[in-house]
Formats: C-alpha cells, structure tokens, sequence
C-alpha cells in the first residue's frame, strides 16, 4: 500500500475527440499496467468498456484507472469531452488534485476546453495543460501556444517543447538548450526559472546574488506552489498515438505534481445546506477519523450499486463500519475495492488520496460524505455546479403496466448522472426526462432499451414557462360555508409584491393581534403555495415573489384549517391578477459548430429564431462557432434542422441563461387558451 505523499490523484478534462481516452491508454501501457495497447476505434480500450462507448466512439461516462510510476501511485480520472455529458466529466473535479486539460492540436481551444479550464480553477485544482496529436498534419502549434495564452493568461508556460518533427519532446526545466521544432528552449527555461523562483523568498534572494539556477530537487516546493496559487500553469505536448512524450509526462506527474497532502484542501464545511456553513478543514492524514466523498454512482447490473469515492481523511479498511452523511445506522464495509476500468479489485485499505469503491449499500448516494463517527455527522463538500438541464422528452412507455417498471429504470438512470432529471407533472400526465443536449438523451434511451429492455415513445415536453409580477398589490378573500351545523370560516387580506429573479418565493406572517390564530397559518401559506402553483395568466408555477399576510378574520366555531387555505389560494389569485403578471420563458445560451460556409444561413436561421447572435469564432480548419441566446420554445427539434443545413456536420450545445418575458402578442394567446381551459373544467 502507498502512502499518501507518494499518491496523484489526476482527471483527464477537455473537449470531446481530444484524445483523453487514448492518452490514458498509452500512459497505463508505458507505466506497465497493461500489456497492449488498445484503441478507440476498435473499442479496445481500457477506459471505454461500455459497449455503448465502443459503438459510439467516444466516452459517455467516467472512468477510474490506475499505475504505479517511479515510485508513486497515479489515480487517473477519464472524462466525457461533448458538452452532453458534463454531467460525467465534472464531478472528477471532485476527487482530483490535478486537472490536466488535453486539447487537440488539430482543433485548438474548443468549447469544454474553456469550461474545464474555469471550472477546475474556481474548484482550486492545479492545472496543467496537455497538447495532444502533435504528429498530425496542417498544426499550428505556435499558434495555438498563443491562443492559450491569451484565453487563459501568460501563467501558461512551455514545460516541454517538440524536437525532430515532434518525434519526441525536450524538457525545458532541466535543459537550457536544444533543438526544437519552434521557440526557444533557453527562452522557455528562463521564463519557467524566473517565475518558479519567485515563489520561495530565499529562493529568490539566493538566484539574485550567485545567478545560477537553484538545483531540480529545490524547485520542486514552488513548482507545487505555483500550481497551488494559479500562478503556473505549464504546457506539455504529446503524441498519445506515437508516444511521444509520454515518458515526460510520467516524470512530471511523478515528480512535480501535488500529492494530497500539497493540493488545495478540499471545500468542506460542517453545517447544513442552507443554514450557516462553518469550514471544515480535512486533513491527509491516515491516522485521523475517516472521511470519503462520493463523486460517482453506478448501476452495476452485477454488482449492483456502486459508490465510487475519495478518501480524504483517515484509512479506510474493509470490515470497518461506517456512516453516510446523517444517518444513525452504520453500515460494514463487506468489501472495498480499487477500480481498473471495468474491473473491480478488492484491497484490504484505502489511505488519503485513494480512490475506492463499495458496492451493495443502499445509502451510498452522489455527493454524500462517508465517515466513521458521529462527529462527522454534518459535515459536507461544497457542491459541484452543473451546467442546467434544459433539453427534454415526454416519455410513455409501450405497453400498459410498464409504468411502475418506468420510472425504476429512470431512478437509476438519474442516480448515475446529476444533469440528468426526471420529472412528473400531474397538470398534463407528463413524465419528463431533461439533460444536457439531444445526444444526452439519446444516450439514455438507447441504454434503457439495450440494458434495460425498456421501449419508451417520446414527444416534445411542455416548455418550462414560469409566471411571476412586477408590481405590488393586495388580494383578499373570505371563505364562509355554511351547510347545516357547523360551518366553514376564513378571512384573509395579503400583499403580493416582486423578488428578483432567482431569489424564489417568500412567506412573511405580519398579522398582529392573532387576527389570524397562528395555528391557521400554516394553512394560509399552504393556500398560497397552492395558488402559486397552478399559476393565474396561463397555469405555470409563480415565481420570485414575497407575498405578506397582514390581517384577517376567524370565528371561534366555524374557524376551520380548509377555510384558511381556501381563503389563502383565493386571496392570492386575487392579488396576483392585480400586480401586472407576466409570463416568463426560458432563455438558453446557445453555440453552434458548423462549416464556415453554413454559417450565414445559420445565423439567419437563429434571428429568425427570436435568437440574439452575440459573437461567431472560427474553430479549427474550416469550422465556426456561433454563440448567441435563443428562447428555449423556438428550437424543438433543432437538431434535425442543423443536421440538414450542415449535411450532418453540424453540432448545437444548450445552457440554460435566464427567464425572460414573453412578447405580449404570445401571452395574450397563452392566456386566452388558459381561460378556455378552465371554463371547459
């Protein structure tokens, strides 16, 4: 077993096509871990065991592999590079302490090159950048050494350089001088010096008055720092194809990157979601209260469910009991396990920086804190932010008496992947499922019918329309029922007023004098999330509102729980139709990737869309990109339309952006069939 400090902990982020795959495959080959190596194209590899990976040709899910090295343990973590399955690639950010964000020569800087880039430095990861199929043919290299720079700033420095036409490559750290294919390697080494050394005072102090450079062994505290800090953010090349300088990349990982202990500790707080968060300082060390985090569910159809986690904190041993999150029932680990791709090894202990697996527990859930001991009851991570689910399909099964069966396969299918999301909206008897883009969903329905057996039909889901106000009014209303006996009695008088957008809805009792006993109250905010709910301009849910009950009336006999919440919802309606309500839609930022000669119509194509085009970039050899916002119920199926624009080489992503107004012309119509609805009710 490794100790900590000899332990890397890597994922593998970037663009889809960049490479990831077939860059772990040859590091696991030089490293020894596997005799051969495999292919992509041939669905050989280790990473990409799914059968829908081999059919597809790129990654879909998250894998874990290891390999020893000189000495140390590297966890490598390979990632999904198409934005569709962020919901993959993301969560790795969670368990490493280096992100290395391949890009591909041929391509440049691509869409998820720039996210990964920006979400492994907000989550405090240290960076390095990995440019890959350097052996191919009409690269810019220099070129895109300067594009690199410019997206992602001058701390980005060369730490190798190609020679011999990118048959191998030449460190700049250890070399001053040597043959390369462009730049310079005195120039490389010097910059890399020079900012290295201002990491460490006396560092500093002693280069400054003898002027030679400080010995390999001696930089590497400020290298590690300098990663730590942002301030270095070092470039390598590869062939992951030839391998070449791969042997390089090793001795980096192995020498130079952080170990658990070096990287930046971990975002934990103790404290509830939503309540005040006090930080929590994990340590790596082994001896410590045991604390994981688990960062990937699977449904293993043999092994069942599968936590895979990072250890953090303490040794995790087999037979040992353990608690998930805030639950008082300990479980045993019966087995713990290291994951090599598909397989699934069983080890007696695990240390901190490890990477683990435990199977048939059924509280294992995504993001949950596994822990040896009550103290640790309250503590978490910080979540992980996602990028919004907003493409969807209605799904209905085949055959009658499947539903049951439907919604099992759904809930598994979610517990894997937190951008994918199942919704049930009883108002249309829909069940919706969201991800992140057509192919995430096609995705999801091939493995549903290939695993699972599970045929679905689909249709376009109802637009998530929102409804909210933009001024302030007053509603009241007063329930009085009397039948024989005793009766029914409520009376409310409330104010609605607006939030801003996003901050939701909120319930303030400002009645004196018990005007309202208290015990009603309850049932008044009930009435009002009723109201709330079932909408008043079109039937869509009201948001980002403060609605402020201030007075009312009871009756000491007919005062009744139904009373209040009827009078609630009423006296909402009421001052909900006196604010100026509104509907609102989904906006979604939108990039295309097309020839460059479909762009014009594509931009055409998108302002006729409601669309507002913000900017068109070129990518890589005859490739654009064009970004802009479009509102989300102008492109049910875009993705065909696309497809026979740009003779299929055309690809969308979607991000939710925001809520906005819809014209007046479309919620006049939107209204009108709600109030048709509701006199044929």
């Amino acid at each position: 077993m490794y100790s900590t400090e000899s332990i890397r902990t890597v994922a593998l982020v970037g663009h889809g096509g960049a490479g990831k795959t077939s860059l772990a495959e040859m590091l696991l080959f030089s490293a020894g871990a596997i005799n051969s190596c495999g292919a992509v194209t041939k669905g050989s590899t280790t990473c990409d065991f799914d059968p829908q990976e081999k059919e597809a040709g790129h990654s879909l899910h998250s894998a874990v592999v290891g390999f020893d090295w000189d000495g140390c343990r590297v966890h490598l973590l390979d990632t999904p590079g198409y934005p569709d399955f962020a919901g993959q690639a993301v969560p790795a950010l969670a368990a490493a302490d280096t992100a290395l964000v391949v890009i591909n020569a041929q391509t440049g800087v691509e869409l998820m090159t720039e996210r990964m880039m920006r979400w492994a430095g907000e989550r405090g990861l240290c960076r390095m950048i990995v440019i890959n199929k350097i052996d191919a043919d009409n690269i810019d290299l220099p070129g895109l050494v300067e594009d690199i720079r410019c997206r992602f700033g001058r701390q980005c420095l060369l730490l190798d350089l190609p020679t011999g036409h990118a048959s191998d490559v030449v460190g700049v750290l250890e070399h001053e001088s040597g043959e390369v294919d462009f730049e310079s390697v005195a120039d490389a080494h010097r910059a890399l010096i020079d900012q290295l050394v201002e990491e460490d005072e006396d560092l500093l102090a002693r280069y400054l008055e003898e002027g030679a450079d400080p010995s390999p062994q001696s930089l590497h505290g400020p290298f590690e720092k300098a990663l730590r800090e942002g301030h270095l953010i070092p470039i390598l090349f590869v062939s992951a194809k030839t391998g070449a300088g791969i042997r390089e990349l090793l001795h980096v990982l192995a020498s130079l990157a952080p170990n658990p202990a070096e990287g930046n500790p971990p975002p934990f707080y103790k404290g509830e979601p939503g309540q005040d968060r006090q930080g929590f300082a994990a340590q790596a060390d082994a001896t410590k209260h045991v604390l994981a985090h688990v960062f990937k569910v699977v449904a293993d159809p043999y092994m069942g469910k599968v936590g895979i986690f990072r250890v953090h904190q303490g040794t995790l041993k087999k037979d040992m009991q353990l608690f998930a999150g805030s639950g008082r029932r300990a479980f045993k680990v019966a087995h713990l396990y290291q994951v090599q791709g598909k397989a699934y090894n069983e080890v007696e202990a695990l240390v901190p920086g490890d990477i683990g697996a435990i199977a048939k527990v059924d509280e294992l859930e995504f993001d949950g804190v596994l822990h040896d001991s009550h103290d640790e009851d309250h503590i978490h991570l910080t979540p992980l932010e996602f990028p919004r689910p907003m493409a969807g399909l209605a799904v209905e099964t085949r055959r009658k008496g499947d539903e049951q069966r439907l919604f099992d396969v759904l809930g598994k299918l979610a517990l894997e992947d937190p951008t994918f999301i199942v919704e049930r909206h009883p108002g249309s008897n829909e069940t919706v499922v969201r991800g992140l883009g057509e192919i995430h969903l096609k995705s999801k329905l091939e493995r549903m019918a290939g695993q699972y057996k599970m045929e679905v039909d689909t249709a376009p889901p109802r637009i998530p329309y929102r409804e909210t106000i933009t001024g302030r009014a007053e509603g009241h209303y007063r329930h009085k029922k009397q039948s024989g006996g005793a009766g029914q009695f409520g009376e409310v008088h409330l104010r609605i007023e607006p939030r801003d957008r996003g901050e939701g809805f909120e319930f303030v009792d400002a009645v004196k004098g018990g005007a309202i006993p208290g015990v009603f109250m309850p049932a008044v905010e009930k009435g009002v999330r009723q109201a709330l709910a079932d909408g008043v301009v079109a039937g869509y849910p009201v948001e980002d509102v403060r609605v402020t009950v201030f007075d009312g009336k009871t009756h000491p006999v007919d005062g009744k729980e139904v009373a209040f919440v009827s009078a609630g919802r009423k006296a909402t309606v009421a001052a909900i139709r006196g604010a100026n309500p509104i509907v609102l839609e989904p906006i979604v930022s939108v990039e295309v990737i097309a020839p460059e000669s479909a762009i014009g119509d594509l931009t055409g194509d998108l302002s006729s869309k409601r669309g507002h085009i913000t900017g068109t970039d070129r990518r890589g050899i005859d490739m654009a990109a064009i970004t802009g916002e479009v509102p989300l119920a102008e492109l049910n199926d875009y993705q065909s339309q696309l497809k026979s624009k740009t003779g299929g080489r055309g690809s969308y992503t979607l991000e939710f952006a925001r809520y906005a107004a819809v014209p007046p012309q479309t919620q006049a119509q939107m209204a009108a069939r709600f109030r048709l609805k509701e006199d044929e009710e």
